[in-house]
Order: C-alpha cells, then structure tokens, then sequence
C-alpha cells in the first residue's frame, strides 16, 4: 500500500530524528512528506516509532494510506521522486 506521512514538529531536534527513522520507511518527496510503500504490519510499526517524536499538543503528523485506485491517480510535476505505481508494482523513479 502507499502510505504518504507528513509531519509539522516544533522543536528541530525531534523533527531531525522522525524524518532519519521516516527515511528507513520510504521517500522523501518533499521537506515533510514521505511515501513509503508498506504494508499492514510495517504501517503498524511505523506508526510506533516515529510517534515517539510527536508532541501531541504542539506538532502535527498525517499519514494518509491510499488504495491502488487513489495512488494511480497522483499527479508530480517537478524534480522530486516518487513511487511509479503500475498496476499492482510500485518502483521507485
């Protein structure tokens, strides 16, 4: 499955931690966002790790997971890699 997470963490340090466990996960796409190809049980254990980094009342992080009839839809324009979703394979380009 496609997973997008974006964050918005206050304090720089924990901001700097979460996107160096988000990259053993998947992508940079842009400064806050990552896609990260997972499935159920990695999803799970992310979600774990990288909400240790995440101060409920001050920071902010979504993680969006997409279906394979969204994620063929997305649309990049620009010079950022993503994932190449066709069909049931998703690469990175």
């Amino acid at each position: 499955m496609l997973v997008i997470v974006s964050y918005d963490i206050v304090e720089t340090k924990k901001r700097t931690k979460l996107a160096k466990k988000l990259l053993n996960y998947g992508i940079r796409v842009q400064y806050s966002v990552f896609e990260c190809q997972l499935d159920a049980e990695k999803i799970e254990k992310m979600k774990k790790e990288v909400l240790k980094f995440v101060n409920l009342e001050k920071d902010s992080l979504r993680i969006y997971e997409l279906c394979q009839s969204c994620a063929v839809r997305i649309q990049s324009f620009g010079i950022k890699a993503g994932w190449e979703i066709n069909d049931d394979v998703c690469e990175v380009i």
